[in-house]
């Protein structure tokens, strides 16, 4: 049994880096754009499409065998869950973080 790496050509590896490198820059632009709840959306997008052409070109996933497919793609699953563990954890809260500095403590400073 002969297995064989699929070696890409120079062409695409050089046309995915230019468009990986667009894509960096279009995060740096919508980063200084006020677009409210849509910029954490806007760069979610942009970081998976750019994280997805790494992983199917790059890493050459899409030539490699069913078992690895099946990996990468529990390894997204795990990633979702957790990210919905968190979010879920961060909406549930009702209260806002207020610190509470040591300078107003009556106490502060004076020894004993």
């Amino acid at each position: 049994m002969t297995s064989h790496a699929h070696i890409p050509n120079v062409r695409t590896l050089v046309i995915v880096w230019l468009a990986l490198l667009c894509l960096t820059a279009l995060t740096t632009t919508v980063s200084y754009l006020e677009l409210g709840w849509l910029n954490i959306v806007v760069a979610l997008a942009i970081a998976v499409l750019k994280a997805s052409m790494v992983v199917w070109i790059f890493m050459a996933v899409r030539y490699t065998t069913s078992l690895t497919k099946l990996f990468v793609v529990a390894g997204l699953v795990w990633l979702g869950i957790m990210i919905l563990l968190t979010a879920s954890d961060y909406t549930s809260r009702d209260w806002t973080y207020q610190p509470q500095p040591w300078s107003h403590n009556a106490a502060a400073g004076a020894s004993r």
